[in-house]
């Protein structure tokens, strides 16, 4: 067996178990014998994680469900295998659902032609759909629910106490989960989730990638007035409001203004 090494009171997470990296954050909270997984990371890594789960005397059987963050596939791939291996549900967000039963690559981002990644996504149907103000029960212990959107349109986080799971919403280093509209980003929404992250009592932060770290407003606020930029940005396509280079240069079109 495995010595078990907390990180809080009731929460492992699994790379800091294995110390190595295996794959994107994953979280068991953990009350007794029962106990949650919150997201799961590429399909080869499932049996990995599933022994060291076994190792650390977790009764397989009791896992409540598996939960999906979003449906992005470094985080849901091996969602289907672990679902069979532990026999138990699946909780997402309604739109992660729509992703996941289809086994969508393209918004998954489990196919992008253009770099050359093409790699299946098993479809998986979540058995109970989950959303702002829900609970999750592990024991005697309650997750609330967090819509988060921003890096994705199904973006969930879920709070314990003074610890919030966090998602792909921030990073230690103050980056953030990609912004991409193709698979639903949307700046003003990552705003208003930073915000609300920034401006709520949590004191740690639980990314879905990375370190975990105890929450930083000054970070957040600088994280929150890049976003802010990024709304004016021709990087972000459209993600970006407007792109005010062009506005300029249709006065200096009316104005004849010279090449300088």
């Amino acid at each position: 067996m495995l010595e078990r090494k907390l990180l809080f009171p009731n929460v492992i997470e699994i790379n800091h178990q294995a110390g190595e990296i295996i794959g994107c954050n994953v979280y068991i909270v953990f009350d007794g014998a029962d106990w949650v997984m919150v997201d799961i990371g590429y399909e080869d890594s499932v049996e990995e994680i599933i022994e060291i789960v076994r190792q650390l005397d977790f009764p397989l059987s009791k896992c409540q469900t598996l939960i999906a963050t979003h449906a992005d596939a470094d985080h849901v791939q091996g969602l289907s295998a672990a679902k069979q291996l532990l026999k138990t549900e699946v909780c997402a967000h309604p739109i992660a659902a729509e992703s996941l039963e289809k086994g969508d690559k393209l918004k998954t981002f489990a196919e992008i032609e253009a770099q050359g990644i093409s790699m299946e996504m098993p479809p998986v149907k979540p058995d109970r759909l989950i959303n702002e103000g829900d609970t999750i029960k592990v024991g005697s212990l309650e997750l609330e629910v967090w819509h988060t959107p921003g890096h994705t349109d199904s973006q969930l986080s879920f709070r314990m106490g003074n610890l919030l799971l966090s998602g792909d919403n921030i990073y230690r280093d103050g980056c953030v989960g990609a912004i991409d509209a193709h698979h639903g980003s949307n700046i003003n929404d990552f705003i208003k989730s930073l915000t609300r992250i920034r401006d709520s009592d949590v004191e740690w932060l639980l990314p879905s990638h990375g370190p975990i770290f105890r929450k930083d407003d000054a970070m957040l606020d600088a994280t929150i007035q890049r976003l802010n930029g990024y709304l004016h940005m021709a990087d972000f396509g459209t993600c970006a409001i407007d792109w005010p280079l062009m506005d300029q240069w249709e006065k200096e079109l009316a104005d004849g203004v010279e090449p300088q």
